[in-house]
């Protein structure tokens, strides 16, 4: 992604917020003092056999960079590239009625879109949300000492790669859909009301690279027990058989860790390619308890504090009992 961000034009425009220069999660463009506009895009191709199941997670995951912005989303457009001669048009029906369903539940609108005729089928929203221009959460906040927070376990590229290669069944990832269904807004709110420094979503660049999103916009390291990091049943055991998704072994190579007592399935879950995972929230200390309370309460699917922040900028390290 780095390659490709390298041909994005800049902008001097004092209204911008936030773009592409730090690898966040939405751009945001400032229109009032006291309002910003939070703009994103994400699609991608089936993960799962369920129609409305794959509108449903594709709604949620680009809803996601809203909330990992500290924003609330206001409207949505879907974008649909389809092959009308292969699949039915009713198939697709129940991609967007899996989507509406979603959007409704974050008090979003969808107002239209577009789509393509395409030889694979492909789902997702643009989204467009609002937030406070002083409270907004980005890559570039995180301090030395600060904890870090995950809100929902890891694995779900290694369980739907699994559903790919007839390794699990339909009701054995209903976990994971639950998962990945799950809306990030609660774990928004919750950062927003207790300090968070810096928050981002656990998607396609793994756990790892998300994280060094952070590290590098932000200008410091961090340090991870890997024993702290919730992974989803199944995970663990379809990773060490080899169910890796291609994006998962790239996410290993392009992000240089200092593994400590790692092996190497747990090295590949912390690299997965997760698709509409939880928000990665650093917090200082003395907040952290508060933060904890409210993710609890909102019944996150994980509220675990999985590391720390340190001063030693760029470096990331793995290993077990790492954690203050």
């Amino acid at each position: 992604m780095a390659q490709v961000l390298r041909y994005v034009p800049g902008t001097h425009d004092p209204n911008v917020l936030v773009d592409a220069s730090t690898h966040d999660d939405a751009a945001v463009y400032k229109i009032a003092p006291d309002r910003a506009l939070v703009v994103t895009v994400d699609f991608f191709t089936p993960i799962v056999d369920e129609p409305r199941d794959w509108g449903a997670i594709a709604a949620a995951n680009a809803l996601s960079d809203i909330y990992a912005m500290g924003a609330r989303p206001l409207l949505a457009l879907n974008l649909v590239g389809w092959p009308r001669g292969k699949l039915p048009f009713e198939m697709l029906g129940e991609v967007l009625a899996g989507a509406q369903a979603i959007v409704e539940r974050a008090g979003c609108l969808i107002l239209g879109g577009h789509s393509i005729d395409d030889p694979e089928p492909k789902f997702g929203m643009a989204v467009i949300g609002e937030g406070h221009p002083d409270r907004l959460l980005t890559n570039t906040g995180a301090q030395p000492g600060d904890l870090i927070v995950l809100t929902k376990p890891i694995g779900t590229g290694v369980l739907t790669t699994a559903l790919k290669r007839d390794l699990i069944t339909g009701p054995e990832i209903a976990g994971a859909v639950a998962v990945m269904t799950q809306l990030n807004d609660a774990a928004s709110r919750a950062a927003l009301a207790h300090g968070a420094t810096a928050a981002t979503d656990v998607t396609g660049f793994g756990l790892i690279g998300h994280l060094r999103n952070i590290l590098l916009g932000s200008g410091v390291g961090a340090r991870l027990d890997v024993t702290r990091i919730p992974f989803l049943p199944g995970a663990v055991e379809l990773a060490a058989q080899g169910s890796i998704p291609a994006g998962t072994r790239r996410n290993l190579e392009a992000n240089p860790v200092a593994w400590n007592d790692i092996s190497d399935t747990e090295a590949v879950l912390c690299a997965d390619a997760q698709t509409s995972g939880g928000l990665l929230i650093t917090v200082p200390e003395q907040h952290v308890r508060g933060l904890m309370e409210a993710l609890r309460a909102a019944q996150t699917p994980a509220h675990r504090v999985i590391g720390e922040v340190t001063s030693q900028r760029g470096v990331l390290r793995i290993g077990r009992g790492t954690v203050i």
